[in-house]
């Protein structure tokens, strides 16, 4: 292994470690028990399940969702205890509410495009972060450090793309460019979407339900001012609807799933005896 082999090796590594981590965080991927989408008229209220309280949609316009619920109920919002109505902004606000149940499980409101909220529950002992053993995946390979470019797109450009949940509805994505890269003399144009900082590459291959989570995985890409772009497929991670059913996760549009396969990257969540974790 070459200098520059080992240290990419060593880099793996600790993103590994890093990631096990993130996955049983109070908030991370393993935690996740509920994602409930609070819908109907301004003030419609209902129940969430495995919570206290009453939760009803607020006028249009505004984040979040509105909280009924008494002391006894035993929630805090922004460490308030909640003693009848409050609004709990969403992730979207400048401002995002934090709660907080008696029982020790957290949550957050989360929004769609269309300005509809949902209360996310998540639970420090949930059943995932007990069962938790590992994230299988491939041993390092420097062969699966790609180079490619990246070719900007203008900014109306929006690809469709399916979630795991939505019974085959599409939702338009921006598409600010294309990831261009070559394999066996054939060229692939990939979508990558932003997200944060940098552009979210969800990608298939054929190891997909064979050797791999089977609705594929994710990368995190970063052009480099000049277009340049790195593929290390090394550090191809799992979707978070690996870990947990209760998120909905984007399913790779057709030009991104390739036809070969990529044995580099994250591969399964497997159970503490070995097995799948589901």
């Amino acid at each position: 292994m070459s200098a520059a082999d080992d240290a990419g090796a060593g880099g793996l590594e600790s993103f590994r470690a890093k990631r096990r981590r993130s996955v049983v965080a109070p908030q991370g991927n393993l935690a996740l028990v509920n994602t409930q989408w609070v819908t109907g008229d301004a003030g419609e209220s209902r129940r969430v399940r495995g919570v206290p309280g009453l939760w009803s949609p607020l006028p249009s316009g505004l984040s979040g969702l509105r909280l009924t619920a008494t002391a006894a109920d035993g929630i805090r919002v922004d460490e308030e205890l909640v003693d009848g109505s409050v609004i709990v902004a969403g992730m979207d606000a400048l401002a995002p509410s934090h709660i907080r149940f008696s029982t020790g499980r957290t949550g957050t409101i989360i929004a769609d495009a269309a300005g509809g909220y949902a209360l996310r529950v998540w639970d420090a002992q949930s059943d995932g972060i007990r069962a938790f053993g590992s994230i299988d995946a491939f041993p390092w390979d420097p062969e699966w450090v790609i180079r490619a470019s990246f070719a900007p797109l203008d900014g109306d450009a929006e690809v469709s793309v399916a979630h795991l949940h939505d019974q085959g509805a599409t939702r338009q994505k921006r598409l600010p460019g294309e990831i261009v890269v070559g394999r066996d003399g054939v060229e692939y144009r990939l979508a990558a979407f932003p997200d944060g900082p940098s552009l979210l590459l969800v990608f298939g291959d054929t190891t997909n339900g064979v050797y791999t989570y089977g609705m594929g995985r994710f990368l995190r890409v970063a052009p480099g001012d000049d277009g340049s772009v790195i593929l290390d497929f090394n550090r191809a991670y799992l979707p978070p609807c690996a870990f947990s059913y209760n998120f909905n996760c984007p399913i790779p549009p057709a030009r991104n799933r390739l036809p070969f396969a990529i044995e580099a990257g994250e591969r399964n969540v497997l159970a503490k005896g070995g097995e799948l974790l589901h």
